[in-house]
């Protein structure tokens, strides 16, 4: 016999307004993420235990400031609730609002309470309507809107007890609508009654709006969001309370008169970034070199002390070197992320993405495009995913075509691995380090190829629209460290768990491939080396690291790195460099455990220790010179700041383009751009 139903709780606001933080509240760790029945937009669904022992179910409906739908997000909430039968339809709704900014929150609530459904009113970040001396008569609200009200902080978790009293209990419909919408189609209104009895006057007119059977309907929207503003201000004025202000207000707008300025608004943006960076190599150094020697030094220590074998072999030369290889990052990825968290939570990256918006619009880009491409500094899969919110067709297409373009964290460790070897640590001017000044100017040229990139495909699609980016600037408040600390164990578990999957199946591939090869020069590689040093003077660790290279030199591994010299020779890349490349295709940060690897093997008894020592150790076979010259070092970062090397960003560029012509173009432009620049770089360096 099926368990009856749990009690479903929407929780529903404009983007900004809380809702998210109210929904980790709620749900704590109870909540998992899928997506939306039929749709690609993320669905954030959770438990709550209430104060009457009822477990219920709180889902997270994407942002929206109206019932109108414009984009892939806002269409979920409309089909969910204009149809009572879609199996997410919510038994109550619990409407978050911004207590600093009522009049436009507002809008949303009196839309959604005039469909019928049982809804609560969250008034939320009530200390910054308090500072800002925004007072309100709650008593008087509940009257007017003719719903409960409850007060909350959710960022702090305030009030969040008094919501869940509230909604364990019985919450009633109220009788009457906030604005009566029979005047704008009074026949059509009436014969969606008569075939649907259960609807509401609003919810009957939606649905017409939405099937596309009223005429006009730009005409009726503007009509019905003007009358129901005009209600919404009057009502406001009604439930207002003037309290003594703290001047937050004025503060923040003298703040962003200068963080928002068409000139100091990006000289202090580029200054941030500068920080950044200059803190990834001089804050990281140290645990970085910690976790180097710790992984290196482990690994002489398996070799040594278990029993020699093909499993002391895989552990010591093939899982341990490929795994720390990717770990000594994390130092890196926690430091960038940090900084990341901090501006989110301080509300600066709001200004950056009104900063941006001037630029993005000059290139085809529409301005919600800035989102997306921030978010590519973490990732480019969640970031394509937040192209949704595009309107326009074409500009999110050039959005989805060029995100990939931005550097993201999986190629934090191929800069900064290949900067420490080929960009010495020294400072300009006494204060700037070189070689974070080299990290901030490879980010920089992304973002100019996504712009030359956007420019070039405006022509191309022939985009004339003009786009605008409507958004409401949040106030400053102070970071929450618990939040940003959150933050940084999130996506340094992501980075380490999702690269360590990899890296450990490629790591065990790369080691077979190493290890084995045709023929009996494997098997007979102490005997062909003493032939080939015959006559010659040499010591038995010499001996030793001259078998492990010639091992590797007739291993499958590098007959598939030899068969693809002759394509990446013009770049200054050998074939071991180009085994990394391939593998890079199923993660780009897989660059660097190949690499560990591939010199593990060939590093007989661990004398060099470290990834950096050993990189360093290679030389070039015809000039003896080192290999990894500033121009093969400065030929690769341009590589890897261009190739389209990630199979996961290709997926969900199929995703949601719903076929492979967007996939296969990117693959296509962004190989050819890495192989066409890294050719002229090395060329021009060497």
């Amino acid at each position: 016999m099926s368990q009856p139903r749990k009690k479903r709780i929407a929780l529903v606001g404009n983007p900004n307004s809380g809702k998210t933080s109210l929904f980790n509240q709620l749900t704590g760790l109870n909540q998992k993420i899928g997506n939306f029945p039929g749709v690609t937009v993320d669905k954030k669904t959770g438990l709550t235990l209430l104060p009457s022992g009822e477990k219920v179910e709180i889902i997270d409906l994407p942002g929206t400031y109206s019932l109108y739908a414009k984009s892939k997000d806002e269409t979920v909430v409309t089909d969910i609730l204009l149809h009572p039968d879609n199996p997410l339809f919510p038994d109550v709704l619990v409407v978050v609002v911004d207590a600093s900014n009522l009049k436009r929150n507002l809008l949303l609530f009196t839309q959604l309470k005039d469909l019928g459904i049982p809804v609560v009113l969250a008034l939320n970040m009530v200390d910054m309507a308090d500072r800002m001396g925004l007072g309100y008569q709650i008593t008087k609200m509940e009257e007017l809107l003719g719903a409960p009200v409850v007060l909350i902080n959710a960022r702090e978790g305030r009030g969040i007890e008094a919501l869940k009293q509230l909604l364990a209990q019985p919450i009633q419909v109220s009788a009457h609508a906030f604005f009566d919408v029979t005047e704008l189609a009074p026949q059509r209104i009436a014969a969606a009654l008569k075939e649907h009895p259960n609807y509401t006057t609003y919810r009957a007119f939606l649905c017409l709006m939405q099937g596309g059977q009223l005429a006009n309907p730009d005409g009726l929207q503007a009509k019905d969001t003007t009358l129901r503003y005009g209600k919404i201000n009057r009502l406001v004025k009604q439930v207002e309370e003037p309290k003594k202000a703290v001047g937050l207000k004025p503060y923040s707008d003298k703040i962003d008169k200068v963080l928002t300025h068409k000139v100091w608004g990006y000289v202090i943006f580029i200054a941030i970034l500068f920080v950044i960076f200059q803190a990834i190599f001089a804050w990281a150094s140290w645990p970085m070199d910690l976790i180097d020697v710790v992984f290196s030094e482990f690994s002489v220590w398996l070799a040594q002390t278990l029993p020699p074998g093909v499993f002391t072999d895989l552990l010591a030369r093939g899982l341990v070197p490929g795994i720390g290889g990717v770990l000594i990052f994390i130092p890196q990825i926690a430091i960038l992320f940090a900084f990341i968290s901090i501006l989110e939570e301080s509300g600066y990256m709001a200004r950056v993405v009104f900063l941006m918006d001037k630029i993005m619009r000059k290139f085809g880009l529409n301005g919600k495009s800035v989102v997306p491409l921030i978010s590519g500094v973490a990732c480019a899969i969640p970031a394509i995913m937040a192209t949704r919110n595009i309107e326009n067709w074409k500009e999110r297409m050039i959005t989805i075509f060029v995100t990939p373009l931005m550097s993201c964290s999986a190629r934090l460790p191929v800069y900064t691995i290949l900067i420490a070897l080929v960009i010495p640590n020294t400072y300009v001017a006494g204060f700037i380090n070189l070689q974070g000044l080299v990290l901030l100017s490879l980010y920089l040229l992304g973002f100019t190829a996504v712009l030359f990139s956007a420019f070039l495909l405006k022509k191309i699609m022939k985009t004339t629209e003009r786009s605008f980016l409507i958004m409401e600037l949040p106030t400053y408040k102070t970071p929450r460290w618990k939040n940003v600390g959150l933050t940084i164990i999130e996506k340094v578990k992501t980075f380490s768990f999702e690269a360590g999957k990899i890296i450990v199946a490629v790591s065990v591939v790369l080691w077979v491939l190493a290890s084995y090869g045709p023929g009996d020069a494997i098997p007979n590689a102490p005997k062909y080396v003493k032939q080939e040093l015959a006559g010659t003077a040499y010591t038995q660790a010499q001996f030793n690291d001259k078998v492990a290279s010639y091992k590797l030199e007739h291993s499958y591994m590098a007959m598939l790195g030899k068969s693809i010299e002759p394509a990446i020779k013009p770049l200054g890349f050998n074939w071991k460099v180009g085994i990394a490349l391939v593998t890079s295709f199923a993660a780009r940060e897989v660059f660097v455990g190949t690499m560990s690897t591939i010199y593990s093997i060939e590093s007989a008894d661990g004398d060099v220790n470290t990834i950096k020592q050993r990189m360093l150790a290679e030389t070039d076979p015809t000039t003896g010179a080192p290999y990894f010259s500033l121009a093969v070092g400065l030929s690769l970062m341009v590589f890897y700041v261009f190739a389209m090397q990630c199979m996961s960003t290709l997926a969900i560029t199929y995703r949601e383009t719903k076929g492979w012509k967007w996939p296969f173009l990117q693959t296509i432009y962004m190989s050819g751009l890495a192989y066409i620049l890294s050719f002229i770089t090395y060329h021009l360096v060497a």
